[in-house]
């Protein structure tokens, strides 16, 4: 599970995704962005009732409501990496991330992440 602690300064932030506009998506320009955003998710919007997963990355809970203590939780949504980042820095719009099964699978009760994202300010 991605971690608060993951959280990066916004210079490392904004050196990392000056690379990663330049074209660079290498694991440790990408890695270290999921992880962050993550975190900043798990900040935002504390709580154990929905797991983001960004393999081979990371993934986080977050959102309160009902919790689980074993196995999958209530609800869970999944995507790629570039799929976390654009949603993160609100490049790509939830509605339509999530409309396309290839790149969002949501599942559950609390699955919709559009009143937490963008992350730009994280």
């Amino acid at each position: 599970m991605a971690r608060p602690s993951t959280l990066l300064t916004p210079e490392v932030v904004d050196g990392l995704l000056a690379r990663l506009d330049d074209g660079d998506d290498a694991r440790e320009v990408v890695k270290p962005l999921v992880k962050h955003y993550l975190g900043a998710l798990a900040q935002r919007a504390p709580g154990r009732s929905v797991e983001v997963r960004v393999p081979p990355f990371a993934a986080v809970q977050c959102i309160e409501g009902s919790t689980h203590t074993r196995g999958t939780p209530p609800a869970v949504v999944e995507m790629d990496a570039a799929t976390w980042i654009a949603l993160a820095r609100g490049s790509l719009a939830w509605s339509e991330a999530s409309a396309d099964r290839t790149r969002v699978r949501a599942s559950g009760q609390r699955s919709d992440l559009s009143p937490h994202l963008p992350l730009d300010d994280a």
